[in-house]
């Protein structure tokens, strides 16, 4: 079992929006900086947001900004991508990663991270 566990993908139309949840399976998730990346068919793996582990730092891809919203909330200790105005082309599967970091920081490279979850597929199609 993977270290981070994602869920919530599935099929949406465009314009549509879905909410992604990244949660621990063997530990908590707040002394961990957290970045989602997704994997299309074809294409290279990209980061699309991260989040410190504070929560008062985020980053965002630029053809997600406007769209995408990191969240973190440590009361039931889960991450959350909240993606608006799906695209056709935001289908991938999206991963969660963690990272133990300073906690204002927050980074969107997939190597070196320290736990990483198996993904969940996002389909967006009409």
């Amino acid at each position: 079992q993977s270290e981070l566990v994602e869920s919530g993908g599935g099929l949406v139309q465009p314009g549509e929006s879905l909410t992604l949840s990244c949660t621990g399976s063997r530990f908590t998730l707040d002394m961990w900086a957290i970045a989602w990346f997704r994997q299309a068919p074809g294409k290279e793996r990209e980061g699309v947001a991260c989040i410190s582990s504070n929560g008062g730092s985020t980053k965002y891809a630029d053809s997600v900004k406007g769209r995408f919203k990191i969240s973190r909330d440590s009361a039931d200790d889960t991450v959350y991508l909240t993606m608006n105005s799906l695209k056709p082309e935001d289908t991938a599967v999206y991963s969660c990663a963690a990272e133990e970091r300073s906690v204002t920081y927050c980074r969107l490279d997939y190597n070196g991270m320290d736990y990483y979850g198996k993904g969940t597929l996002v389909t967006v199609s009409s």
